[in-house]
Formats: structure tokens, C-alpha cells, sequence
């Protein structure tokens, strides 16, 4: 087993000879040598003898060749560290059972009978076999060993708990999987027989996708393949394995996909046992439903499996560096396509409420954000039909603002229609330094003109910093924009993890439709609306605007009028930042696995150890420190798993203390 609760689970299709059970187990342990590193390998129904035999089923021959070779497998797996699941006929009470047979270092530990037999269309199965609640034993003998048997058993294997069904089982309204889910068991397990037919492996994808995600577990599933029986019938070795919804390795000999050289007969990936029992704490709905009185099960304790250190375990799944991005073009498409959709939804229904001659208010610096927050409000006007001059755009270029960036904002506004005016900050922010007898970087401001302050200004070294500098600006910003009307808030999920807001300036608004857009994703959306929204020279804004660096444009710019903050060079990169929020709030990950994680996610080689370290230490130190500036934020639509909204799915106090999760 791997470092913080990794379980490496191993599905394979073999070759399969028709009734003949001893070729069979030399193709088991043939996978068993190749999957030896995995914790449970798991092989088809009736793997043994071939699902195909038919009436062979009934010949003793059969059934006591059978028996032999589970025997010869237990033995010669009993130097395998993990669990073997194969499946196999089984003579109990007089009555043939379609079995999983269970063996743990050499040993049958437990067979799980099929509960649902199909025998309709191309099934027969009734035929041969009675179901699981024909009988009445709970244990049985295989190869002269006392076996637990029944379907209500459960493995203890460590920290996981493993249910087991077969085949028809999952295709039930209620699967016995279900159960054993509610009975706790965190990784299912099917041996089937499943045949292909057209389209039927979308639906059996599907399924286990489903059941997966409803049960809050781990599904691995393995089907026979096409060297099964061909008579009626033919079989494509489909082999999955999912979590929570979500499917990590899949193979299948048949279609498109398997087209070339024959493929690897098994698959393998490490499942997240942490991540599922998380999901199930959170989920305080999935709590009440283990409470049925029909969830008992016995449970067999299995020897556990060593815990393998960080160093020496090679992660088998991919871990995406942007994992609120989807990785290809077509799904970010569609995932940007909902958000602006969900986005526009939310504000429509807020403003339709107004006053009729209320207009929305924005400010728009020609950034990033507050981009998207007036391609949204723009939108959402047109759903409603208003006239996209109801909206009324603020610049309010202050002593950080580029030229670049002014006239990004201003051509902006004009493109889209809606109303605007400029407002030059500098002059107000000057008096209020006086005012305050503040003097920033050091420079005295008494009597000092704006002109000769902003000389001054540009003699300063660069890196100098000064927070009342920046905050002053910010909350004049709010100050003008909250005089005008509804204002609509641009800050988005990151910086609100970071608190990189001043309080009651830019941290302020009527209604905040960025408030759970990440800032990874937020580029993209721009890029999304650019290229499937607009066009002409909007689109062209539109793309210049994604391209710019991020910055809250608060401290003076260079001699030469460029900018000189540049926010991820004070933060470090949004790329981590959102990687750590969302292994942090939407699975509870502790420090040292978001850094075993980080290690071996796709932007691995980008960054080096120490910058990752370094970064999460300061988001965990900041996301503790600035909460106080989340638990009062305005309303926003939540649009993804993530959200920090107080009122909805992070409660923290302000005062938390932080020392813990940084050891």
C-alpha cells in the first residue's frame, strides 16, 4: 500500500481457454507475476473455467479441475503481497454457485456468491447456477479448506474495507454494491462477464461511473474478453477503474481504441482511500444511510499490507497541475460554456429585482476580472432584455495604471456598449495621504503638488512597498463605484484564498459573480468568450487582455511607465495557489500529501521542489490569516465543487491558528 492512504488496485482480462481451468490458472499467475506490485488484482467471472462452458458447468470433471487449479493459484500466490480475486464455479449444499473467490497471501479467505442471475435474451444462466439467495450456509469447502461464504461479507484490508459483486449484480436497481458501500466498504469490486454488443460499453461505463459516484467508492471492474467462447457471443475484455465518478484506467480489446499491436491484458491505478472516506464524512447524507438495519455484514480481517514510504512509491494516476481546468480543448469548451452560463443565470435573477432606473455599476480596469465580470453582466442584460447601456463602466486609473491597461479597459467598455466614465483617482488619493499625514515610501506629501508628487515617485527604487499606498487607492475605487448604483463585484475564488483584497475596498460589492471562479480558470473563460462569443476587434481585446500579467496595478510604474507589480511575483504562481486550494478544501488534504501530490502533477518539472514548498507554505499561512476577510463577503453563484462562500461551504473561525498544518 502507498503513502497517505494510496491502495493500488490492478484489473485484468486473460487470455481465457474454455474449460479448461489448469491453461487458465497459468494465465492468472502469468498476470500475477506481471502485477505484482498491486494490492488487489482482480480477474473476470468465472475465470477459472471460462464463463462460456454451458452445460460443461454440470460435468464433475469440470468442477474438480476447477478446484485443483484455485488450489495450485492459492499456492503459488502465497509469495503475492496482495489480495488475488478470481472467479470460479462453486459446488455448495448440493447447489452450483457462480463464485468470487478471495485469497490472501496463499490463503481462500472468502467466496461471494452471484446474487442476480440473468436468463433472459442471451443469458442462461439459471440453467446452471442458483443465486446467492438459494443459500443457506456460510461457509463453504474448497480444496478441503473451510471458506466463509455468502454475500454478506466484507474485507478488511488494511485501511480499506472491499465489497464484492459480480456482473448482473451492478446492473440491478439496487446492486448489492450499494450495500455494501452503506456497510463500508470504500472499494467495490466486479467480476463479470459482460458481452459486447453496440453501444453497450458507453451504458457499462456509465454504470460504473455511476455507481462509483453514488456510493462514494472506488469500482473496479474486469470483463472477460474476446479469446471467451465466440459461439453466440463475443467478449471485449473490458476492464475499468473508477473513483468517486471520476474513471482513472480503462482498457477493452474491442473498437476503436484497440485498434493495433494487442494491448496489455491488465490495467492498474492507485486509488485516494483518504479522499473517499473525506467525501463520506462531508456527505452527512451517505452517514444516514448506513444507519438501515440490513447493512450488517461480517467482516473478515485480512493481514495488512505494508505502508510503502513517499520516496519509494511511484504514483500510478495522473495528477492534473490545474485540476480546475479539464485538459482537453473540447471539455474546457463546454465547462467554460456552463460557468458563463451559470454566471449570467445568477445575476439575472439578482438584478431583475432592482429599481428600473438602477444601473449596474463596474469597475473595469481592463484585467482579468473585472473583463469577465462585464462580459457577464453584459449577457445577462441581453437575457433579460436590457439595454447594455444600463450598465455604466468605471476606470479609475490610479498611480499603477499603464497606458496599456487604460486604454484596454476604455476600448473595452466602448465595444461592448455600455455606458462610461473615467475618473483619475491620483488626485483624491494624494489629499487623503496629507490628510492622514501619511507619507508614503517616506516621501513627505505636505505641500506637495500632484505633479511634484509624482516625480517623486519615479525616483523611488524599485521593490519599495507600502500597504496604506495601495489600500488608500482600493477603497477609493469602492468608494466611487458604491455612489453610483449596484455595484457588481470582479474578485475572484483565488484571491479570495489569499485574501489578496483590501478589506472593504475591492473586497466589497452588491453581488460578486467571480466569487467561485478560480483564477487558472478565469483566463480561460475570457479566451472562451473571445473565440465563441465575439469578434472582430472585441476579440482581439479580448485575447490581448488574457495575455496581459496579473496585477492589482496599486504601486507606482517604472521610469519608462511599465508595470512594475506583478502579483504572482509576490504570491507565486496562481497555478500552485489553486492546485493547494483545491487539494486543501475539497479533500482535506494535510501538508505533506499536497507536496507528494505536487510532486508528481503535470507541472512537476516547471517547479522546483523549493518553490512548491515555499508556495504552499504561504498559501496555508495566508488562507488562515486572511478568513476574517471571507466571512463577509457579498452574494455570488457558486459554479463549481470549490467555494469559500461563508454562507455556504466554508465555515472557519478568523482566529484559527495555522502552526499544525504546517508541520
Amino acid at each position: 500500500m502507498g503513502p497517505f492512504g494510496f491502495l493500488r488496485i490492478a484489473v485484468a482480462s486473460p487470455r481465457v481457454h474454455v474449460a479448461n481451468p489448469s491453461a487458465n490458472a497459468t494465465e492468472i499467475l502469468t498476470i500475477c507475476d506481471q502485477a505484482a506490485d498491486a494490492d488487489i488484482l482482480l480477474f473476470p467471472e468465472l475465470s477459472v473455467t471460462g464463463y462460456c462452458a454451458a452445460d460443461l458447468f454440470h460435468h464433475r470433471d469440470l468442477l474438480e479441475k476447477s478446484l485443483v487449479a484455485i488450489a495450485r493459484i492459492a499456492e503459488q500466490t502465497a509469495r503475492f503481497q496482495g489480495l488475488v480475486v478470481i472467479g470460479a464455479p462453486l459446488l455448495v449444499e448440493g447447489g452450483l454457485y457462480n463464485t468470487a473467490i478471495v485469497i490472501s497471501h496463499g490463503q481462500l479467505v472468502a467466496a461471494i456468491p452471484k446474487s442476480f442471475l440473468p436468463n433472459y435474451r442471451e443469458f442462461y444462466e439459471c440453467r446452471w447456477f442458483k443465486p446467492a439467495a438459494a443459500a443457506h450456509s456460510t461457509l463453504c469447502s474448497i480444496a478441503g479448506h473451510s471458506v466463509p461464504f455468502g454475500t454478506d461479507i466484507l474485507l478488511r484490508y488494511g485501511s480499506a474495507t472491499i465489497g464484492i459483486e459480480l456482473c448482473e449484480d451492478l446492473w440491478m436497481p439496487i446492486p448489492p454494491s450499494s450495500r455494501q458501500a452503506l456497510g463500508g466498504a470504500h472499494v467495490l469490486l466486479n467480476l463479470s462477464a459482460s458481452n459486447e454488443l453496440v453501444a453497450k460499453a458507453d451504458w457499462r461505463r456509465t454504470l460504473v461511473l455511476s455507481q462509483s459516484g453514488r456510493t462514494l467508492a472506488a469500482y473496479a471492474y474486469s470483463s472477460s474478453g474476446p479469446s471467451e467462447s465466440t459461439t453466440d457471443l463475443v467478449f471485449s475484455g473490458h476492464c475499468m477503474i473508477a473513483e468517486n465518478g471520476s474513471l482513472l484506467a480503462e482498457r477493452r480489446d474491442l473498437g476503436p481504441a484497440a485498434s493495433g499491436p494487442a494491448p496489455q491484458r491488465w490495467i492498474s491505478a492507485d486509488i485516494d482511500l483518504q479522499r473517499l472516506v473525506h467525501e463520506r464524512i462531508v456527505q452527512n447524507t451517505f452517514g444516514e444511510s448506513t444507519e438501515d438495519p440490513r447493512n450488517t455484514f461480517r467482516i473478515i480481517e485480512l493481514p495488512s499490507p505494508a505502508e510503502a514510504a513517499p520516496d519509494q512509491w511511484t504514483l500510478r494516476r495522473t495528477i492534473a497541475g490545474q485540476p480546475f481546468v479539464p485538459p482537453s480543448s473540447s471539455d474546457l469548451d463546454l465547462r467554460c460554456g456552463e460557468i458563463l452560463s451559470i454566471q449570467e443565470a445568477g445575476l439575472a435573477k439578482r438584478i431583475e429585482r432592482l429599481p428600473k432606473d438602477l444601473p449596474l455599476v463596474i469597475g473595469v480596469s481592463g484585467g482579468l476580472d473585472s473583463t469577465l465580470a462585464l462580459l457577464v453582466a453584459v449577457r445577462a442584460c441581453e437575457k433579460l432584455g436590457w439595454p447594455q447601456s444600463r450598465i455604466h463602466g468605471l476606470t479609475m486609473p490610479g498611480f499603477g495604471t499603464s497606458a496599456d491597461t487604460l486604454a484596454s479597459a476604455q476600448a473595452l467598455m466602448r465595444l461592448v456598449g455600455v455606458s462610461s466614465t473615467s475618473i483619475d483617482i491620483r488626485p483624491l488619493a494624494l489629499k487623503t495621504f496629507q490628510d492622514l499625514k501619511h507619507q508614503p515610501f517616506g516621501i513627505s506629501t505636505t505641500g506637495l503638488s500632484l505633479d511634484e508628487f509624482l516625480d517623486r515617485l519615479q525616483s523611488l527604487e524599485s521593490g519599495k512597498q507600502d500597504l496604506v499606498f495601495e489600500n488608500v487607492q482600493a477603497r477609493l475605487r469602492t468608494y466611487l463605484l458604491m455612489n453610483r448604483g449596484f455595484v457588481l463585484g470582479t474578485g475572484d475564488l483565488s484571491e479570495q484564498a489569499l485574501g489578496w483584497s483590501t478589506y472593504n475596498g475591492d473586497h466589497m460589492s452588491m453581488y460578486n459573480v467571480n466569487t467561485s471562479v478560480p483564477k487558472t480558470l478565469v483566463r480561460f473563460l475570457v479566451r472562451y468568450a473571445a473565440d465563441h462569443l465575439f469578434q472582430g476587434e472585441l476579440r482581439s481585446i479580448l485575447h490581448q487582455i488574457a495575455r496581459a500579467p496579473i496585477s492589482p496595478e496599486l504601486l507606482p510604474l517604472s521610469a519608462s511607465g511599465k508595470i512594475v507589480q506583478k502579483t504572482e511575483s509576490v504570491l507565486g504562481p496562481y497555478e500552485l495557489h489553486d492546485f493547494f486550494l483545491y487539494h486543501f478544501v475539497r479533500f482535506g488534504a494535510p501538508r505533506e500529501k499536497i507536496l507528494y501530490l505536487a510532486k508528481h502533477a503535470t507541472f512537476a518539472e516547471t517547479y522546483s521542489s523549493q518553490t512548491i514548498r515555499e508556495t504552499l507554505d504561504l498559501f496555508l499561512r495566508r488562507f488562515f490569516s486572511q478568513q476574517f476577510k471571507r466571512s463577509c463577503v457579498p452574494d455570488g453563484p457558486k459554479v463549481g465543487t470549490v467555494s469559500l462562500s461563508p454562507r455556504g461551504d466554508w465555515r472557519m473561525p478568523s482566529d484559527a491558528e495555522v502552526d499544525d498544518f504546517l508541520e
